[in-house]
């Protein structure tokens, strides 16, 4: 991963007291609230529901132990002592006061770590596979070309103040594990020698307009990268829409002109951006890849009988564990753990201060001290030995972070939703809760086999429910809580990605539970043989299913008002 510089440094600690000093002129009345906004958004700093929130950028997911142990003692410090993780690799921090986000900011500085242009209508953090630089079926590590583009992003000016937020991936493998297909603008690698060449997307992204990326350009050299991606964004900061935020992402413009102009219109953008000084050269990639350490593959070690390790009673679980959080790894004697932030009682992607300092105490044991972060809200060891896998097993089973959940729905992914976003029509934690507990015996979860679960509390789809195999929205009606559910959706891992559809009328908040329990069973009753849950959809049909989740229907039911503290649910 890439190691910050003392130059790094020395900017994230600049900024941090640009923060603090912007933040102090607002208090004086000399900086009104409107003129703050930007300026804080663009360090990551919102105002939510009930206090401000710091988003911290996790760049391209990758985290070291020390980085993991500082956002941890931040979260202690100036928080309630726990992040989330959320769905584009970032930690979000939501209790953290205004005057103390600058001093959190300090302190993540001396290891690397930001809120910059995690928020705000700029060019956001730079997303990518969680498996990049590991994955056996990789064309080429991608990371070295993401942080180019963070570098070169980070404070550049014409992409500070655009149209409305922009958000980039980056992938190196066929499959697609970085969801490039529902970003602003994406790369795919698809050649790696004689150099690197990347396929460009744009116009992807969720929301109230769902739209899977078109390919904008089939080809592109890695030296152009820096100026395709600034022509792209000209044309963007020129024509798309600032008199309507609905209508201001790129998906619209590319949408309202067609992709076949929008080329046009970035090709000739191009031509006066593509042998100027951005273009790349091989000294400036050398010198990113030199920044970044890597972990020791020589001392991978193999355990014979791996799935035969278990002890007595555990055995099974054990198995459970290797089948579902044991990852591929490109690196003999090497595997990757998937740690599930997920279980009935935790909301998903939350981690305490406590955990996140054990975490990073088991990556220096058995990961070299690398730690990835998912944009499933998980973290990820990428650098264990085989043969450490069972003394890993007992140390994450001690954390109670051992739940053999990864690809069944006990993995759902979910936005905090009403409970802490302003923006939220719904809540969305009570709803993973509530699932999560009647699906919470892990035979259960295997007999259902994999299913991808994604709540999100408002369209503008957080929890990425869109690509979910069940997909969940939160909507409002007259001032209560409802729940709309689509099925056919796909993230384009292991098959190509999808957009879910909605599936009859929404749900009140204490139905949506059956619902989905009488889907999913709709499911176990009419699957053939070693059919998964999103080949039955396609082969019986979605009306199927929205048949039988109108069992779960009350007619007597009185719709319930939102409610929209998150003290009301503490006992007194």
């Amino acid at each position: 991963m890439y190691q910050p510089s003392s130059f790094d440094t020395a900017r994230l600690t600049e900024r941090a007291s640009q923060l603090a000093g912007q933040i102090q002129r607002n208090k004086d009345g000399l900086l009104s609230d409107d003129h703050l906004k930007p300026l804080r958004l663009q360090n990551g700093l919102y105002i939510q529901r009930h206090a401000p929130m710091l988003r911290i950028a996790i760049a391209y997911g990758m985290l070291n132990s020390k980085q993991l142990r500082a956002l941890g003692e931040v979260a202690r410090k100036y928080d309630r002592g726990y992040g989330h993780l959320t769905t584009r690799q970032n930690m979000q921090l939501n209790w953290i006061s205004l005057d103390d986000t600058p001093k959190a900011l300090l302190d993540l500085a001396q290891v690397g770590i930001h809120g910059i242009q995690s928020s705000g209508n700029c060019l956001r953090n730079i997303t990518s596979d969680a498996l990049a630089g590991i994955a056996p079926d990789e064309i080429l590590d991608p990371r070295p070309y993401a942080e180019l583009l963070r570098q070169w992003s980070t404070f550049h000016p014409e992409l500070c103040f655009l149209p409305r937020k922009f958000k980039v991936a980056l992938t190196g493998t066929p499959e697609d594990r970085a969801l490039v297909q529902i970003h602003d603008m994406a790369f795919e690698v698809v050649q790696a020698t004689p150099h690197a060449v990347f396929r460009v997307r744009v116009g992807g992204g969720l929301g109230r307009t769902p739209i899977l990326g078109p390919v904008l350009r089939e080809r592109l050299d890695w030296f152009d990268l820096l100026t395709y991606t600034h022509a792209v964004m000209r044309v963007y900061n020129e024509l798309g829409r600032r008199d309507n935020l609905t209508k201001a992402r790129i998906k619209i413009l590319v949408r309202s002109v067609g992709i076949e102009k929008f080329s046009e219109m970035v090709e000739a953008e191009w031509q006066d951006l593509r042998d100027g000084p951005h273009q790349l050269t091989q000294a400036e990639l050398d010198r990113v890849k030199h920044a970044f350490i890597e972990p020791d593959w020589t001392s991978g070690e193999a355990l014979a009988n791996l799935d035969q390790a278990g002890k007595g009673s555990q055995k099974t679980q054990w198995q459970r564990w290797l089948a579902r959080n044991r990852l591929a790894h490109r690196q003999p004697g090497y595997a990757a753990i998937l740690i599930p932030l997920k279980a009935p009682g935790r909301a998903p992607g939350d981690v305490t201060s406590d955990e996140m300092d054990a975490i990073a105490g088991i990556a220096d044991r058995f990961s070299q001290g690398f730690i990835r972060v998912s944009h499933t809200q998980d973290f990820v060891l990428p650098a264990v030995r085989e043969s450490d896998l069972p003394a890993l097993y007992e140390a994450l089973q001690a954390l109670n972070l051992h739940h053999a959940v990864g690809g069944l729905i006990g993995a759902m992914v979910a936005c905090p939703g009403g409970d802490f976003c302003a923006l939220a029509n719904a809540r969305s934690l009570p709803i993973a809760e509530d699932i999560a507990q009647r699906f919470a015996a892990l035979d259960a979860q295997e007999n259902i086999g994999p299913l991808d679960l994604r709540i999100s509390g408002c369209m503008n789809s957080c929890g990425h429910h869109h690509v979910g195999h069940i997909g969940i929205l939160g909507v409002d009606k007259d001032g209560a809580a409802f729940y709309q559910i689509l099925l056919g959706g796909h993230s384009g891992h292991g098959a190509p990605a999808a957009l879910g559809t909605i599936i009859g009328r929404a749900f009140a908040e204490d139905e949506v539970g059956d619902a989905i329990e009488e889907i999913i069973d709709a499911y176990l009753e009419q699957r053939e043989p070693g059919e998964s849950f999103r080949q039955a959809v396609a082969r019986l049909g979605k009306p199927v299913f929205a048949q039988a989740a109108e069992a779960a229907r009350k007619p007597e039911h009185k719709p319930k008002r939102v409610q929209s503290t998150v003290q009301s649910e503490t006992p007194a």
